[in-house]
């Protein structure tokens, strides 16, 4: 795999759209649709705001992401922090059906991360979060 792309920069709010930047440039020089860039964005910020909000408990604290891309033209994404431990693949999946008024809150933009990105794992290793996923260029 080549990398393509590396942005590492303070988890503030106010870097997201460095991060949603490179990543729709990334797509854009690759061939990806304006649809499926879209779905890129809205993934990206949701991983973002959450390590942002989350990850450093209130404190500080970098997020670095890595875009690499394999033969088959698909794109590899990786979110790394050294925030608290999170696992976001063992979210439970909201209930779709509840009605808006009985739904828990949050849990629909990792939802719709697995649904929309493919082979999304996590790990921790050597005090970091490692969020990956694969885009493939049409869902």
């Amino acid at each position: 795999m080549e990398l393509i792309a590396c942005i590492k920069l303070p988890a503030v709010i106010a870097n997201l759209q460095e991060f949603l930047k490179t990543a729709s440039s990334v797509a854009l020089s690759r061939g990806f649709s304006a649809e499926r860039i879209s779905e890129i964005e809205l993934v990206i910020e949701e991983v973002f705001v959450n390590i942002a909000n989350y990850a450093y408990e209130g404190g500080q604290g970098d997020v670095e992401m890595l875009i690499k891309a394999d033969e088959a033209g698909n794109l590899h994404v990786e979110f790394i922090d050294e925030g608290v431990p999170f696992d976001s693949t063992s979210v439970a999946e909201p209930d779709l059906e509840a009605d808006v008024e009985e739904r828990n809150i949050g849990g629909l933009g990792i939802f719709f991360m697995k649904q929309l990105m493919a082979d999304v794992c996590y790990s921790r290793e050597a005090d970091k979060n490692s969020l990956k996923f694969t885009v493939v260029p049409s869902a």
